[in-house]
């Protein structure tokens, strides 16, 4: 079975979770609603949630206590993006090959609507089946959006532009803009699973060594992907001036990091047994993707 076969029922497990939350907010006005559900349903991959039900399954073996968790983050994930879009920010126009939420829209429907889907994910926080792992799933949740992640990776990536940063200093960028909500959707969903600190830790370095191919991955596909492939303008970060794992070390030896981190990531899962292969599947994916 190929992995987006593996995949394709928690992507829709997903969707139905957030389609859901999103319906309960009738209330909100028609454009802000619409500008929420436009940026939420345009063709995302839905990683971070299948992080987190894939991380569940690994302590359990079943996936329904990760739920609240799977939507929290892909909702944070997506007020990310309409964000980073902005033309104070990334100035991008397309996302997964469709206008970004500031050009279907407006630039303050699409502030607006960042601003409301984050809020979202702390309703969808809230709906977790065990309001004992609560003040962990909302610090883990905080910790990966905030000053000392997700923002604080965003913030140092703008400061950079027409820099040059030595290998610490831009997996430190990373490790925040990227690998911080995607260690969160990793814990989140072992956390939901009432994982053991061994078993947390463990799952710790797995996340974060995934988390940084990732955006080795990503900064390859920049360099190599077409616009039409990738749903976004390929090579804006050279654009932009930006410093990337590609600038840095060069095309093959940002390849060749991918590869090692994926090796720490897989070796971290030595103790799991089969209810950890979707992880492992999810490590390989993240250097074959094509966008």
């Amino acid at each position: 079975m190929s992995i987006q076969e593996h995949i394709k029922p928690l992507m829709e497990r997903s969707d139905h979770q957030l389609d859901q939350l999103l319906s309960a907010s009738t209330s909100a006005s028609g454009q802000l609603l619409d500008a929420m559900r436009y940026s939420v349903f345009n063709g995302g991959k839905r990683f971070r949630p299948v992080l987190a039900y894939a991380a569940c399954q690994a302590i359990t073996g079943q996936i329904e206590d990760a739920d609240a968790s799977a939507a929290a983050v892909e909702l944070i994930h997506a007020y990310s993006l309409v964000h980073d879009d902005l033309p104070a920010m990334d100035d991008d126009d397309l996302r997964r090959g469709q206008p970004t939420c500031h050009i279907k829209f407006d630039e303050a429907t699409a502030i607006l609507a960042g601003d409301a889907l984050q809020t979202a994910a702390f309703t969808a926080l809230l709906k977790h089946n065990n309001p004992g792992h609560l003040p962990k799933l909302l610090s883990e949740l905080t910790q990966a959006s905030g000053a000392l992640g997700m923002v604080a990776g965003q913030m140092i990536d703008l400061a950079s532009v027409g820099h040059t940063l030595d290998v610490a200093a831009l997996e430190n960028m990373h490790r925040h803009k990227t690998g911080a909500l995607i260690c969160a959707s990793v814990r989140m969903g072992a956390i939901a699973g009432n994982a053991s600190e061994t078993q947390l830790s463990a799952l710790t370095t797995y996340a974060q060594a995934l988390g940084l191919a990732f955006q080795v991955q990503d900064d390859i596909l920049d360099v190599e992907g077409d616009t039409s492939t990738l749903g976004k303008q390929a090579g804006a970060d050279a654009a932009l001036d930006k410093p990337t794992y590609p600038a840095l070390l060069g095309l093959e030896q940002a390849k060749a990091k991918a590869h090692e981190l994926v090796d720490t990531a897989l070796s971290a899962l030595e103790g799991f047994g089969p209810e950890a292969h979707l992880l492992r599947e999810l490590a390989r994916y993240v250097i074959q993707r094509n966008h």
